[in-house]
């Protein structure tokens, strides 16, 4: 079976500082993985990223004077991203997952991947066995 070509595309986008990248950060892992964040959950998401954590009386009040929202639309939100292991619980202080943290405050280079799913059809037009197991 033919493989697909392969299309290499490069997109480069100046932010304004490292709220900036983390939004656009999360905003593309958001788009690629289906998750429907809104832009409020994408913005605390990046926040807290680069704060360390959400869960500190300060950190609440900034991003709140930032966003212009309030402490019950954190609330609300901390415990959707929570339920979608966004957000993880460590040591009493909500933190974002670390297999989605990066060092916002360097440039960023992300590389992504997008592949069609190769399915063999067997002479009967059918998905193959093996297909189907995994």
């Amino acid at each position: 079976m033919k493989q697909p070509t392969q299309i290499v595309q490069q997109l480069q986008s100046a932010q304004e500082d490292e709220y900036g990248v983390a939004e656009k950060y999360y905003a593309i892992l958001s788009a690629i993985n289906n998750l429907h964040l809104t832009r409020r959950e994408i913005e605390l998401i990046a926040f807290t990223s680069v704060k360390g954590s959400i869960s500190y009386a300060n950190h609440r009040t900034e991003f709140c004077e930032k966003y212009n929202t309030t402490t019950a639309t954190i609330n609300n939100i901390v415990s959707k991203l929570k339920k979608v292991s966004v957000f993880i619980k460590e040591d009493g202080k909500i933190h974002v997952n670390p297999i989605i943290v990066v060092d916002f405050k360097k440039n960023l280079n992300l590389v992504i991947k997008l592949t069609h799913e190769v399915k063999e059809i067997d002479i009967n037009g059918e998905d193959s066995q093996a297909d189907i197991e995994g």
